[in-house]
């Protein structure tokens, strides 16, 4: 029988795996943890070497810098004891030694106590910066949630495809100074022929909290409708398919998005938000919210959150969008406001119960990074 998974997967498992228990005490989570945060210090000290090049030009301002680099020495020092603990534990050493040896790399190349050059001059950047906080924030999160509280207890943090949903991780991220202007573009032209000057001084005169709620109906009616959209016109499906192939939800599975329906969705979202010109504070509160719900929803956890239904999209309203059942195709399109469903007609969400699997029937999406990228232009698509 041949083997499904991507060929990262499998490298990854030739390289690391093994036959001992994985369950705690054995050294197994130790070495993962270690490894995992071997390779984020390691990234962290290659960014404050060359912040010219690897960090996001819009962000290095918020930056606060001695926080930053406590924060770089703690997790070079928890890979390093992580790393020791796997090798006392488990007999087959090649997690802990890869722990080990991404923690002394990282503090021989100076650690957090890289210094800054006087200038970062370079106009094209990519945003590593942006991709390793995120990805320790939202693995310190949802990776435990996931492990004590999880909906399919038997699916594993390294489960099907994994690799791949890391790569759309690593590409959204790390483009992100491309995938952002690209997704301004509409928003910018849209500005300068209207020029709304007088909205947006009116939109931004009234309370933040006002605001904040006013973006979260405009931006979830804007992402229904694109959303739908790319369920029911056949050219817009073939790209969209590729976040509806992953057969097993978690914290991860929401990155697999490919590039033009991130930049198309995002920027018909942003559209209405940009040109009604709300407030800062504002726009910078609904993305920190969307960037915990939007991994929230599609995370492998049990809570149902039945006093929040009828509000917000939970978990188990956003699995069913994700669900094989054909009475569940095409439906759940909101994103953060499940009434906009009910009130459209497209609202599935049977009572207390959870799909029986995830996916597209047939699987015709394949699997890998590069495959999926090229899959929507194929002729056919998804």
């Amino acid at each position: 029988m041949s083997d499904a998974r991507p060929a990262l997967d499998r490298l990854l498992e030739r390289l690391f795996g093994d036959d001992e228990p994985s369950r705690l005490g054995t050294g197994w989570i130790s070495g993962v943890a270690g490894v995992f945060l071997g390779a984020i210090g390691l990234g962290g000290v290659l960014v404050f070497w060359f912040p010219a090049w690897l960090t996001t030009i819009q962000f290095r301002g918020a930056y606060p810098l001695p926080v930053l680099r406590v924060l770089l020495q703690a997790v070079i020092a928890v890979a390093f004891a992580c790393g020791c603990v796997s090798l006392w534990l488990r007999r087959r050493k090649v997690l802990g030694l890869t722990a080990c040896a991404l923690a002394l790399a990282a503090t021989l190349l100076g650690g957090g106590r890289v210094p800054l050059p006087g200038t970062l001059d370079r106009p094209v950047t990519l945003g590593v910066d942006w991709f390793l906080l995120n990805l320790l924030l939202t693995a310190l999160v949802f990776v435990p949630l996931e492990r004590l509280f999880p909906r399919l207890p038997a699916q594993g943090t390294f489960r099907l495809g994994w690799t791949t949903d890391g790569l759309h991780f690593l590409v959204s991220h790390v483009l992100v100074q491309l995938v952002s202007f690209l997704i301004l573009l509409p928003s910018v032209a849209a500005a300068s022929v209207l020029q709304p000057a007088a909205l947006q001084s009116l939109v931004q005169r009234q309370p933040l909290v006002l605001q904040l709620l006013e973006i979260l109906l405009l931006a979830d009616l804007a992402q229904y409708a694109v959303h739908r959209a790319f369920h029911r016109v056949p050219l817009l499906w073939r790209f969209h398919s590729v976040h509806h192939s992953s057969r097993d939800l978690d914290w991860l599975a929401g990155s697999r998005l490919h590039l033009l329906d991130v930049v198309a969705t995002r920027a018909l979202v942003l559209l209405p938000l940009s040109l009604l010109g709300f407030a800062q504070p504002a726009l910078y509160a609904y993305l920190v919210f969307v960037s915990f719900h939007a991994v929230f929803i599609h995370a492998n956890v049990r809570f149902r959150l039945a006093a929040l239904e009828p509000f917000v999209v939970t978990p188990r309203f956003h699995h069913w969008h994700h669900a094989v059942e054909e009475e569940a195709r095409d439906r759940n399109f909101a994103v953060h406001l499940p009434w906009i469903d009910r009130l459209f007609g497209t609202a599935h969400l049977p009572p207390a119960a959870w799909p029986s699997g995830y996916g597209i029937a047939g699987n015709p999406v394949p699997e890998g990074y590069v495959a999926q990228l090229v899959h929507p232009l194929r002729s056919g698509g998804g």
